[in-house]
């Protein structure tokens, strides 16, 4: 009973840090709606830059000032941050946000390594809290009894801010209807600029208080950013109190999680979270709020399938692909392989996001699957990679249509969130499955055979399925099944008005863009020639999403540009530099800043601006639609 006890103290001691981020991650979502992948990065800073301090500053206040100095000196990068940045784009589809903050997360990584080196960095033990206190024979450190008394005063002070200053009233406001706060005439440049400093105060504040728990490392940001979403969602957007009961009930989940169900306890949390978003998708503490803001795909000019010229300039590009292996190497074509694999993940998603308008934080769970159905029926069934192939996505297939079918249900970003919810379960079951999966050892030798092993006749496979797969997303987009799609996209009720059954088509088009995607999963599978969990994480779905909005989310191809794009130019950094992360972080703040619309977009913009050259040519483009 005694080692229980301990055990829910220390997950008390975690969920103060927890409910620090999440906290401010919760503040700054609810009010201005920033997916903001940059939150982890906050804390990883704040943990690096404490470090520095109270290495430099000797005794109590020096450590204790060096933590809220490192919070404070964050807070000020992330003022600056969304400033410079995030201003620029407010009014941006909030899926742009995203992109930016994850490019910010890339450069910050990179950053940090450049600063204070690849090594973990250890900590001192906190003045006056360096040893333990015994409890019925178990040990506790003092610094934990410590983190479970600061939860609840924050929550105090915070409460107290919020509901007793005039800032406060103007927070919670904005967080169930930021327009009309807008309207009343409240400056929403300032209060969007207050709410992030507090924010990253706060996400700074938590990675400060963890140098003497835990080694400070440039993985950080991203082992935390989940668990704070998850907070977020089950606790409610934008509510504090909710934000500390769900980093309470994380904590403790992952505390006993590994004593009474260790098979299953990584999934716990994330079955907490879908139960939540299905049964009450605003939270516990939420309340459910105002219509959302339009949402990518909703403000599209009308398209039009390709003309004739521009079919030609399409096969054109496809025969110069094909000759591909006439001039390159082996590492040209493996290279090329991957990024045909690609351009398949990411057009399926492109085809759920742009046409559907459903925006999925969690589209690799269906490319995982695909390729660990390729390594089940080569490896264990021992069938041939024809059968392996055609039988594989199929795994993508009901895993699309069992998770597809609750998340339909849901729209925005309750949608989003419920779709990371079930890729990371079925992440952690390949994760802890390990006697099916192979856990993180993964599958091995899972080889094409004979007529498809030359990197070229790889090559030659995974552009033919590439294409195909695109020219089939491309049909069903100008069918009757995409105009359905379309209209409940764009006017839910008047399609139901007219005898569209929106949630069964949306459900169909998520098992599509999961098939599809499962194609791209089981070639990848032969081209590594093994699966890991990895295939399955929520750093390949977050790509995916770049890949689509670097293209243009609001174009009928721009994924294609945007996976060729984003996949070389990465391939080619890590070859090229050690700091791939930084320039590719920064390509991507650039692109998002400078063409909000995407590559695509951008050219169909210039090209739709250019003077038409004659009176008959100006007839003509008068009657032109926008395609891409």
């Amino acid at each position: 009973m005694a080692f229980y006890f301990v055990q829910f103290l220390t997950g008390l001691a975690s969920a103060a840090s927890l409910f620090l981020v999440a906290s401010g991650l919760s503040i700054i979502f609810g009010v201005t709606r920033i997916v903001n992948f940059a939150h982890g990065a906050f804390y990883m800073l704040g943990a690096y830059v404490a470090f520095t301090l109270t290495e430099r500053f000797s005794g109590a206040i020096g450590f204790w000032g060096g933590i809220v100095a490192a919070a404070l000196i964050v807070a000020l990068v992330g003022v600056l941050v969304e400033m410079v940045l995030l201003r620029r784009i407010y009014h941006a589809p909030e899926l742009f946000q995203l992109l930016a903050t994850f490019g910010l997360t890339l450069m910050v990584e990179d950053l940090v390594v450049l600063i204070w080196g690849p090594s973990d960095l250890l900590g001192r033990r906190a003045p006056g809290f360096k040893g333990a206190v015994d409890f019925f024979g178990q040990n506790i450190p003092s610094y934990d009894l410590f983190l479970i008394a600061l939860g609840p005063l924050v929550l105090g002070l915070l409460w107290l801010l919020f509901q007793r200053t005039r800032w406060g009233v103007l927070v919670r406001a904005a967080t169930q209807d930021r327009d009309m706060v807008a309207a009343l005439g409240v400056n929403q440049k300032w209060l969007f600029t207050s709410v992030f400093a507090v924010g990253v105060f706060l996400a700074a504040f938590g990675g400060a208080l963890q140098i003497p728990r835990d080694a400070v490392h440039h993985a950080m940001d991203l082992r935390i950013i989940v668990d704070v979403f998850v907070v977020v969602v089950i606790g409610g957007l934008g509510s504090i109190i909710g934000a500390f009961v769900a980093a309470v009930l994380v904590s403790e989940l992952n505390a006993f999680g590994i004593l009474i169900f260790p098979k299953i306890s990584i999934i716990l949390v994330f079955l907490v979270m879908a139960a939540v978003l299905i049964v009450r998708p605003w939270g516990l503490f939420g309340k459910q709020e105002a219509p959302a803001r339009r949402t990518p795909g909703l403000t599209v000019n009308p398209w039009r399938p390709l003309t004739s010229n521009e079919r030609l300039a399409a096969i054109v590009a496809l025969a110069l692909a094909a000759a591909l292996p006439l001039i390159g190497g082996n590492y040209a074509l493996t290279v090329g392989s991957e990024i045909a694999i690609f351009v398949i993940f990411a057009a399926s998603l492109h085809f759920l996001m742009s046409v559907g308008g459903l925006a999925s934080f969690g589209h690799a769970a269906y490319f995982g699957l695909g390729a660990y159905g390729v390594a089940f029926l080569a490896k264990l069934a021992g069938l041939p990679m024809i059968l392996s192939l055609l039988l594989g996505p199929l795994l993508g297939l009901v895993g699309a249509a069992v998770f597809g079918f609750f998340a339909v249900q849901l729209s925005g970003v309750y949608f989003a969130m419920l779709t990371l919810a079930f890729a990371q379960i079925v992440w952690s079951i390949a994760f802890q499955w390990v006697a099916v999966t192979g856990g993180d050892n993964g599958i091995l030798g899972v080889w094409p055979e004979s007529w498809a092993a030359s990197p070229a006749h790889f090559y030659w496979l995974s552009i033919a399925v590439a294409a195909l797969a695109v020219a089939l997303l491309r049909i069903m987009v100008f069918s009757p099944f995409g105009f359905a799609l379309r209209a409940t996209r764009d006017s839910p009720l008047r399609g139901e008005a007219i005898g569209i059954d929106g949630k069964r088509v949306q459900w169909t088009a998520f098992v599509i863009a999961g098939t599809v995607a499962g194609v791209a999963g089981a070639l990848f599978a032969y081209l590594k020639g093994s699966v890991f969990p990895d295939s399955l994480g929520i750093s390949l779905s977050v790509d995916a999403l770049v890949m689509v909005l670097l293209g243009g989310v609001e174009t009928v191809s721009g994924a294609i540009v945007g996976a060729i794009v984003y996949k070389a130019l990465s391939i080619w950094l890590v070859s090229q530099t050690d700091l791939s992360k930084l320039v590719l972080g920064g390509i991507i703040v650039l692109i998002v800043v400078a063409f909000p619309k995407g590559i695509v977009g951008m050219l169909e913009t210039i090209r739709h601006r250019r003077p038409p050259t004659s009176p008959k040519s100006a007839l003509l483009a008068s009657g032109i639609e926008t395609a891409e």
